[in-house]
């Protein structure tokens, strides 16, 4: 019982964290009231907008084991977002790392149905918290490379960086060791 208050507290703490920082990234931005236990609806845990786009979002940390959610949680997810006219997104925030954010069509699925985010998952392929505020955009391997693919284009630090890059994506190198090299 002590593990599961103690877990529930910790979560409301990541979700007051992050409507904090949508917040001050110039958000509108409110949690749900017991994101859905004070309600027979299922609620999401955070709606925020800024004028433009609208986000229905599920908020899950973890100290560093994968996060799961189930299916019932993203359907509820993805049916409150459609009738709200917002963007379903799952956050994702792991100790020690930022918030990481990701469509539920992104997640990988269970064979059971449900969604599971691992960390490295969340490092490598997620959105990360300024991107998804919109302080800074994504450079897709193929822009860092030259844009064509071309290797006779690329200078010796850019083929490098993009070899580094590659090995993270394709799971041979952990993203930290990257950080270290990059």
């Amino acid at each position: 019982m002590t593990t599961t208050v103690s877990a529930n507290r910790k979560g409301d703490r990541r979700e007051r964290e992050l409507v904090n920082a949508l917040d001050e990234a110039g958000f509108a931005v409110m949690r749900a009231p017991a994101s859905g236990s004070a309600t027979e609806r299922e609620l999401p845990d955070v709606l925020a907008g800024d004028g433009e786009t609208f986000y229905a979002i599920e908020a899950k940390s973890s100290a560093g084991d994968p996060i799961y959610l189930t299916g019932e949680e993203v359907e509820a997810l993805l049916f409150f977002a459609r009738n709200f006219g917002a963007k379903a997104r799952i956050a994702v925030r792991f100790d020690r790392e930022d918030w990481y954010f990701f469509h539920p069509g992104d997640l990988y699925t269970t064979d059971a149905g449900s969604y599971r985010v691992k960390k490295e998952t969340a490092l490598a392929d997620g959105t990360d918290f300024p991107e998804f505020v919109g302080e800074t955009e994504k450079v897709t391997l193929g822009e860092v490379g030259g844009g064509d693919g071309d290797a006779d284009e690329v200078d010796p630090e850019t083929g490098e960086r993009r070899t580094i890059l590659e090995a993270v994506r394709d799971g041979h190198m952990p993203v930290e060791d990257a950080l270290d090299v990059l």
